[in-house]
C-alpha cells in the first residue's frame, strides 16, 4: 500500500490549463473519489498520477519518493478503466492473469494467482469462460481481477460502473466496497456521480474547473459544504437555492424572502449579507400548518410519486423548491401549502453574481 501525495500540482494543455496548483494527500489504505461535473479534470489527474500524462508543474510523490519520472509500470499502480479491455479470445483466467505472464511470472504461480484474485471476486465458476460469454457487471469484475492479480501500491479507478445499468451499477458498488475493505489497498476513484462517491470513499474530493472545491467525508460534504456549488453537488434530490435578504433585529437576525416571510438564522451569517442565498435540503423542508412557527406559504406545482416518498415542486416566493414527503400527503395541483425547516438546518452562501 502507498501513500499519495500531490504537492501543487497542475496540468496545461498549451494556453488552457486544466488543473490548478492541487495540493492532495490519499493516506495509506485510504479510498479517495474525486468527483465533479465533466470536464472538471478529474479523469486527467488520474492519469497524471498513473503516469499516463505528465503534469506540467508540482510533484506526485509515494511513500516519500517523487515519481514524475517514473513509467507507469515503475509506480506499481494498477488502474481500472471506463472500458472493460479484455481480450476476446481468452478466458477469464487468461485475461486477469495475462499481466503476470508477460512480465515473466511462471505459469504455476500465474494459475495461482489468477484463482485466489477470481475467488476474491465470485469468479471461479466463470474461469474458463470467453468474454463474450459474460453479463457486463462479470466483465467488469474480470477487469478489476486482472488490476488485483499484481497486488499493486494503490488502485486507480476511472468511471468503472458508466457502462453499467442502474442496478449492475449499484451491485458493482457494493462488489468494489467489499474488495477494498478485504485487500485494504490505497485507492483513488474517479466518478462524476456522486452517489458513487459517498457511498464508497472514506473521504471525497470536490472539482470544479481544475481547482478543488472542498475535501471531506461524505458526511462533512453533506452537512457543511463550503460553497454553494459543493452543497448544490452533494445531496439527491439537490439542493434548494431561495434569494433572500439579511435583516437584524436587535441580536436576531432574519432572511427575508420576496413574498415577506422572515426566518430566523444564525447570527454566524449576518457579515454575509445583505444579499444571499438560502440552501434548503429537499429532505429537510415538510409541510406544516399554516399557524406553525417560521411557515413559508407555497403553491403546489408538481408531484412525483416514487413509492416511499413524494417528491413535491412548491413555489415559494416566486421559485421551486423540491420537498421529498415521507408522509405520502395526497395533494391537489396549485393546492396552497405551508413549508418549515429548522433554522440550523438553512444553509446561507453569498449570493453570486
Amino acid at each position: 500500500m502507498a501513500r499519495v501525495e500531490l504537492v501543487n500540482l497542475s496540468k496545461s494543455f498549451g494556453a488552457v490549463k486544466v488543473l490548478h496548483d492541487l495540493n492532495l494527500t490519499v493516506e495509506e489504505g485510504e479510498f479517495v473519489a474525486l468527483v465533479g461535473p465533466s470536464g472538471c479534470g478529474k479523469s486527467t489527474l488520474l492519469r497524471i498520477i498513473a503516469g499516463l500524462e505528465e503534469a506540467s508543474s508540482g510533484e506526485i510523490v509515494m511513500d516519500n519518493e517523487i515519481v514524475n519520472e517514473l513509467s507507469p509500470r515503475e509506480r506499481n499502480i494498477a488502474m481500472v478503466f471506463q472500458s472493460y479491455a479484455l481480450y476476446p479470445h481468452m478466458t477469464v483466467e487468461e485475461n486477469i492473469g495475462f499481466n503476470l505472464r508477460i512480465s515473466g511470472v511462471r505459469k504455476a504461480e500465474v494459475r495461482t494467482l489468477a484463482r485466489a484474485a477470481a475467488e476474491t471476486l465470485g469468479l471461479t465458476d466463470l474461469l474458463d469462460r470467453k468474454p463474450s460469454q459474460l453479463s457486463g457487471g462479470q466483465r467488469q469484475r474480470v477487469a478489476m481481477g486482472r488490476a488485483i492479480v499484481r497486488n499493486p501500491d494503490a488502485f486507480l479507478f476511472d468511471e468503472p460502473l458508466s457502462n453499467l445499468d442502474a442496478k449492475l451499477r449499484s451491485e458493482m458498488r457494493d462488489e468494489i466496497k467489499r474488495l477494498h475493505q478485504k485487500v485494504k489497498t490505497t485507492s483513488i476513484y474517479v466518478t462524476h456521480d456522486q452517489i458513487e462517491a459517498m457511498t464508497l470513499a472514506d473521504r471525497v474530493v470536490i472539482l470544479k474547473g481544475g481547482v478543488i472545491q472542498q475535501i471531506g467525508t461524505p458526511s462533512e460534504l453533506y452537512r457543511n459544504p463550503a460553497n454553494s456549488f459543493v452543497a448544490g453537488f452533494i445531496g439527491s434530490p439537490a439542493m434548494n437555492f431561495v434569494d433572500a435578504t439579511l435583516e437584524t433585529s436587535g441580536d436576531q437576525v432574519f432572511a427575508a424572502l420576496k413574498d415577506g416571510t422572515r426566518l430566523p438564522v444564525s447570527e454566524a451569517y449576518a457579515d454575509l449579507g445583505p444579499q444571499v442565498q438560502l440552501g434548503l435540503r429537499p429532505e429537510n423542508l415538510h409541510l406544516a400548518e399554516p399557524n406553525a412557527e417560521n411557515a413559508i406559504p407555497g403553491t403546489v406545482q408538481l408531484l412525483e410519486p416514487t413509492g416511499a416518498v413524494n417528491h413535491l415542486k412548491i413555489s415559494v416566493a416566486g421559485q421551486q423548491l423540491t420537498v421529498v414527503d415521507d408522509t405520502l400527503t395526497d395533494l391537489a395541483l396549485d393546492a396552497n401549502v405551508h413549508l418549515s425547516i429548522a433554522s440550523d438546518q438553512i444553509h446561507i452562501f453569498p449570493k453570486e453574481k
